[in-house]
């Protein structure tokens, strides 16, 4: 969630913190972009102290001036109350049994705008947010009204908002926090800058959008509700605050409230150029803006792909680590000689005083859960959502379906079933960092055997899901219950059968590379009572021991004849 340039000032409240994230991100996909006609957002959740698992609301109705605590997704702290809704639907994880979904990243923006005073934090929008609408728009209109009544709390974020039929990215920042007036008798008055300025944009179907920690909605269509929404004040605010001085029509939402740096460019809008690339020829000449070498060269806020995409290709969206592009972690010295991936933090570092840094992907080390939310207009609420969720690294998790609208979730992806600073062997947050941490180890080895389970789990999942639907529908004709209950079943079962799969991996992964070794089990000869593995030990590869040698010289040289 958070941008780079505020990780050093914010670092000892976030390691507090249990949900505040730094590399968030989301793509947002229309209908008409997909093949199957569905709509989807992705969102991974990455912060190094959020513990993956799956929450769930259940659908609910509140008497006449019920009211509802307010807590901080981050922190835990109690904000204050609100108003309660008189009606909630069945949510599951971040997405509802109406197929509204909402995910997030923080782009932070301008730091004095954040009003301190207020109740509503980002995370309680989208959560709060599910559980009260009934459309992506509704949700924006939901969203809107409790900012204007309790005030903005965090910094500035991006929602990716969608529906069956509609994906809205919308940008929000708060107004500052109170300031002491005094009248001509010396009274002092606290006055409130309540409300935020916010714009909203739908996404022209048949395009995809992306966000990454960085503001992406420039120019607004004014006049044109059906496609853009946006704040009374969005404009007037800006000139107020000095932070804009031209005409309108010039006006541009994220060059005023979050102006580009390298790091927006680098660390940011690096990640969407990546995932844009995957699917839409000619991005390549966004790349000297992706470096950070030209910011005027702004990539679109949308982009139509070359062809439709399945749900496999949106999942891979979210696998990206610059892969075949001039960023490609598995090519500079930070690989390793197993060509890892990841890359420790912090993300920049100093050295003769000069600063560098690594680059920051899509897939990263410190996600806590990732899921691409399916809306589906051809099959009826609340049968039609699902939320396929994953805990942990993008490259190596698994997405499994979980109907929206299932009435318990997983033991084993349960709110409560360990924390990040509590094991569980039986959480999926643990079993999943169990293989993925042993995989950073000898990357280049292990992930092939990974990949060929998770390729298995989630190719049998997306085929299971057509004759789940048929059966769940005809079920549903005469006995809605009977239907929900059904997906639930099901729901339950494939995310506790991933993560008992995943137990099996760890074994088999840690039993084959155990001590820097390659083993594999042998047929036992007739009269035998063992016979040991055959083992390889390939070493680092020619590669690293050529850099090895050129660095070091004849240290390591053997004098004489080798004795191995």
């Amino acid at each position: 969630m958070k941008k780079t340039v505020f990780l050093l000032a914010l670092s000892f409240v976030l390691a507090l913190s249990g949900h505040r994230a730094n590399a968030c991100s989301n793509f947002l996909i229309t209908k008409g972009a997909t093949v199957d006609g569905s709509s989807m957002i992705s969102y991974s959740a990455d912060s190094h102290v959020l513990y993956g698992e799956l929450y769930y609301w259940p659908a609910a109705t509140y008497p006449a001036g019920a009211m509802l605590d307010v807590y901080d997704w981050d922190s835990g702290k109690f904000m204050g109350k609100i108003k309660q809704a008189a009606q909630t639907y069945n949510v599951v994880g971040n997405m509802n049994e109406n197929q509204v979904a909402i995910g997030e990243t923080t782009f932070g923006g301008r730091e004095e705008l954040v009003d301190t005073s207020a109740i509503m934090d980002y995370g309680s929008l989208i959560y709060i947010g599910i559980q009260r609408s009934r459309t992506a728009r509704e949700a924006i209109q939901v969203i809107t009204s409790l900012i204007a009544e309790y005030g903005y709390a965090s910094e500035g974020e991006s929602f990716s908002i969608s529906d069956p039929n509609e994906v809205w990215i919308m940008e929000i920042l708060g107004k500052g926090k109170p300031v002491i007036v005094k009248d001509k008798k010396g009274h002092e008055t606290v006055k409130y800058n309540r409300g935020a300025v916010w714009s909203a944009v739908r996404i022209p179907d048949g395009y995809i959008s992306g966000h990454a920690n960085h503001a992406r909605i420039t120019t607004l269509t004014f006049n044109d509700p059906d496609n853009c929404l946006y704040a009374p004040d969005v404009i007037t605010f800006a000139r107020e605050k000095k932070y804009f001085s031209g005409e309108d029509k010039d006006f541009s939402f994220s060059d005023t409230y979050n102006p580009l740096d390298f790091e927006g460019a680098r660390f940011c809008e690096a990640r969407v150029w990546s995932g844009f690339n995957k699917v839409t020829k000619g991005m390549d000449k966004y790349l000297d803006y992706v470096k950070g070498e030209n910011l005027h060269n702004r990539m679109p806020l949308y982009v139509k792909p070359d062809h439709k995409l399945t749900l496999q290709d949106v999942i891979g969206l979210m696998r990206d680590y610059y892969q075949g592009t001039d960023l490609d972690m598995t090519k500079d010295p930070g690989a390793g000689p197993y060509n890892c991936i990841v890359r420790w933090r912090p993300l920049t570092w100093k050295v003769d005083g000069v600063e560098y840094f690594n680059e920051l992907s899509i897939s990263t080390q410190q996600t806590g859960f990732v899921f691409v939310a399916q809306s589906r207009p051809y099959v009826p609420n609340p049968l039609g959502g699902i939320i396929w969720f994953g805990v942990d690294d993008t490259y190596s998790t698994v997405f499994t379906p979980m109907y929206t609208c299932m009435t318990k979730v997983p033991e084993t992806f349960a709110v409560g079933n360990g924390s990040m600073m509590k094991f569980s062997d039986n959480a999926a947050f643990w079993v999943f960092n169990q293989v993925s941490n042993f995989a950073y180890t000898r990357y280049s080895d292990m992930i092939v055997d990974i990949q060929k389970k998770q390729s298995e789990l989630e190719n049998n999942y997306i085929a299971m899901v057509p004759a789940i639907d048929k059966v769940a529908l005809e079920m549903y004709r005469t006995n809605p219950a009977k239907a929900v209950q059904f997906l639930t079943d099901f729901s339950v079962t494939q995310g506790n059968n991933t993560v008992n799969e995943w137990k099996k991996l760890y074994g088999f992964l840690f039993t084959k590379y155990m001590d820097g070794n390659i083993k594999e089990a042998v047929p036992v000869p007739e009269g035998y009572k063992y016979i040991a593995p055959a083992l390889k030990q390939p070493g680092y590869g020619e590669p690293f021991y050529r850099k090895l040698v050129k660095e070091t010289g004849d240290k390591f040289k053997v004098i004489g004849p080798a004795s191995h």
